[in-house]
């Protein structure tokens, strides 16, 4: 079942009977006041029933009865109210009521339970397959990030502090994934943002900012010389739109396109990831996301290695995962 302590209304053909039945534990539950509705008889006349059924063993009490707390009207004051436990009996206790009562009305009430029990059942099933499916695809993703963070490990000569950022893009991704239900139950999307942009890459800039690190750096020969157009690609990729909206709409999303495209698309014969960390971080410096409120990198510089060398490492069809690992981190931190 996905949901405990659900209402359904019954009503007799005649629609001379409603009565609000609850639907817990793949059953449905009915109190004495209920039965005694439902059926036409006295109060006493029902009990007398439901205490014969469990005397002579026909059903075990603590099988078939259960305790719901039910709100009532008390006193005068309206608006006040008070709870208590009232005990209700499941659809065997009712089925059993009626073949002694020989109520055509029990029969009715039978093909009506049945008929809705079935519904909730194959409902339930069909969300619970769907939540099963989304938790297997989460915990497939969470190991790709795992096995990237291993071949990271296996290819790479890192220091202390960049194997430390391996493990926090590891910590922060698993919150996002919400494996465990007690985590925040943040599912693994783009989080939605209130950051604007302020600043919109161009290439010509973007440009002008890769020479500047070049002359800073001291990096010669190669460094930062394009193969092809694909460049201009990618910074125009982060802006593209469809039906007249902005394909990827957070500031978040498009630092962490420009992140993934600059490595991947290997435009430069030398430097390509140095360059895409550094267009990031330029990026998010240029439109006031880089630093959090507390005055802190939403990336650190270790982590910030180790993201780059995992886009590096992964394959083409983790995109949208390394782009929401990125995107998680930046909103997370």
């Amino acid at each position: 079942m996905t949901k405990d302590n659900q209402i359904e209304i019954y009503k007799s053909e005649d629609n001379q009977i409603e009565i609000q039945v609850q639907l817990d534990n793949e059953t449905v539950w009915l109190n004495q006041e209920q039965l005694t509705q439902l059926f036409g008889r006295d109060r006493t006349v029902v009990g007398r029933h439901i205490r014969n059924i469990f005397k002579e063993g026909e059903l075990s009490e603590k099988e078939v009865c259960a305790d719901f707390a039910q709100t009532t009207q008390h006193g005068a004051i309206k608006g006040k109210t008070q709870s208590k436990n009232v005990r209700h009996y499941n659809l065997d206790v009712v089925i059993s009521v009626g073949y002694r009562v020989k109520s055509a009305e029990g029969t009715q009430f039978r093909k009506w339970a049945n008929s809705v029990l079935k519904d909730y059942l194959v409902q339930g099933y069909a969300i619970n397959k769907k939540q099963l499916q989304q938790k297997t695809e989460q915990l497939e993703s969470l190991k790709k990030v795992v096995a990237l963070q291993e071949k990271v490990l296996t290819d790479y000569a890192l220091d202390t502090s960049e194997t430390q950022g391996l493990i926090h893009v590891i910590s922060q991704y698993s919150k996002a994934l919400d494996i465990l239900d007690d985590y925040d139950h943040q599912r693994l999307e783009i989080p939605k943002s209130k950051h604007k942009e302020v600043f919109r890459i161009s290439y010509d800039e973007a440009r002008k900012a890769i020479d500047e690190l070049g002359k800073q750096t001291h990096f010669k020969g190669l460094f930062g010389k394009e193969k092809d157009d694909s460049f201009k690609g990618s910074l125009g990729n982060i802006y593209q739109t469809f039906d007249g909206k902005d394909l990827y709409p957070f500031l978040e999303e498009k630092a962490g396109h420009l992140l993934y495209f600059v490595v991947k698309n290997h435009s430069f014969t030398d430097g390509n990831k140095r360059i895409a960390a550094f267009l990031f971080v330029w990026f998010l410096e240029r439109n006031k996301l880089l630093f959090n409120q507390q005055g802190f990198k939403r990336i650190s510089d270790n982590t910030l290695v180790a993201l780059t060398l995992m886009i590096a490492e992964s394959h083409p069809n983790d995109k949208d995962m390394m782009i929401k690992v990125t995107t998680n981190l930046l909103i997370e931190n």
